[in-house]
């Protein structure tokens, strides 16, 4: 354990990509620039915004906020819904440009990326970081387009690299280093520093820690033994320091998919259509990792707020659309009525080992063969090209939406 501060030279850059999913529309349809704009999963004026553009938060929309709540504030707002091949796209764009510097690129998010220049080469070593920022935010400009901003981040650990990332928004650069962090952390609040919400600053507040120098002050034991009561409290102390904490994997446990019904009066049947649309989604993710799965959880809310849901542990390792789907249809026969909300989880994730699945006979590796040879021509020729007839037509409603969490299936 490391009481001082992190002093070496600052080699992790932090990326983030302002308003992403409405800067993008902006980019893809120039009459839209200068003007407020909100990106929605659903085109309806109860459904939730998920992003805005800066010209939208200035006039007070909010992520979260009903596309009818913020037309309030801003009649003019344009609400756009998601178009996920245009974000796959700048994602990959993006993810290309950061790979030109260094081969450690860590996507953390669709709009975020880390690039670790520790073991890069000499010529790209020997330039100052902030040359190569700048340089960035002019490539994205240049190779995706004129609207596309971004905000850079440098410093010894990635902790820091993404709150030096969100000082100066948009389109800023900021480094920081064991000679300004004290003077960075002053102008700070708690919730400002990624990972201390409602519940972490309470356990903070307790202790009459109420600012970021507070913590940066705080004893290593005192994170430890009584706010965090846990080694979270040693990786706190380090990784406020500037030292590197948070660079390990983390591994797949579960993939699920859920989705709110598009109407009241859908029958059990176009109910079931719709859960086995989202089986198949949950199948191709768990494929797509070279996992398989050993149990099944559905769950469904009631329009009376009432939340069901069930599970099962199968006795061998499946993988296959068709094995998930019928494990979450029996398991739903007793899903109440009135339903709103829907959604399936593999959970018990493995790797998918030929010599796992060859102890439980040719008909999995039969599955196998059948799975791999749909995944391979959806994925070359677009998602669903090859379903289930039974969930014909419910793509247009149950829409693949692009994830802020998680880069693992783009």
């Amino acid at each position: 354990m490391r009481n001082t501060y992190n002093d070496g030279r600052p080699l992790i850059m932090h990326i983030d990509l302002n308003s992403c999913f409405a800067t993008v529309e902006q980019q893809a349809r120039p009459m839209l620039r200068g003007r407020p704009v909100a990106i929605v999963n659903r085109r309806t004026e109860h459904t939730m915004i998920v992003t805005a553009s800066y010209e939208a938060k200035a006039l007070g929309v909010g992520l979260g906020m009903s596309v009818k709540e913020a037309r309030r504030l801003v009649p003019e707002l344009v609400a756009l819904e998601s178009d996920p091949a245009k974000y796959r796209y700048v994602y990959h764009k993006m993810m290309d440009i950061m790979r030109s510097y260094s081969a450690h690129v860590t996507m953390k998010s669709i709009d975020e990326g880390v690039i670790d220049f520790h073991q890069t080469s000499q010529d790209v070593r020997d330039r100052p970081l902030e040359d190569i920022g700048r340089e960035i935010k002019q490539r994205l400009r240049d190779e995706i387009g004129v609207a596309m901003r971004c905000n850079v981040g440098i410093a010894t650990n990635r902790f820091l690299a993404k709150t030096a990332a969100s000082l100066h928004k948009p389109d800023g650069l900021d480094v920081m280093t064991h000679d300004n962090l004290r003077d960075v952390m002053s102008t700070l609040e708690l919730r400002d520093l990624t990972g201390i919400a409602k519940h972490n600053e309470a356990r903070l507040n307790s202790v009459g820690i109420y600012t970021p120098l507070e913590f940066l002050d705080a004893d290593v034991s005192t994170l430890q033994d009584v706010v965090f009561k846990s080694i979270v409290g040693e990786q706190w102390h380090q990784r406020l320091r500037g030292w590197e904490v948070d660079d390990r994997p983390h591994p797949l446990k579960t993939a699920g998919r859920q989705y709110v019904l598009e109407s009241k009066i859908l029958s059990r049947e176009e109910i079931l259509q719709r859960l086995h649309n989202l089986c198949e989604s949950v199948g191709a993710k768990v494929r797509s990792q070279g996992k398989v799965a050993r149990g099944v959880f559905v769950y469904a809310k009631s329009r009376d707020r009432r939340y069901w849901h069930a599970r099962r542990m199968a006795s061998a390792p499946f993988f296959s659309d068709q094995a998930i789907y019928a494990q979450a249809c029996q398991l739903f026969e007793k899903a109440p009525q009135a339903i709103k909300e829907i959604g399936v989880t593999c959970y018990e994730l493995s790797d998918d080992s030929d010599d796992q699945l060859s102890l439980f006979g040719d008909q999995l590796a039969q599955e196998k063969h059948t799975a791999s040879t749909i995944d391979e021509i959806n994925s070359r020729y677009g998602d669903r090209t090859i379903h289930s007839a039974d969930t014909l037509g419910t793509g247009i409603y149950v829409k693949q939406k692009i994830p802020f969490g998680s880069t693992r299936y783009l």
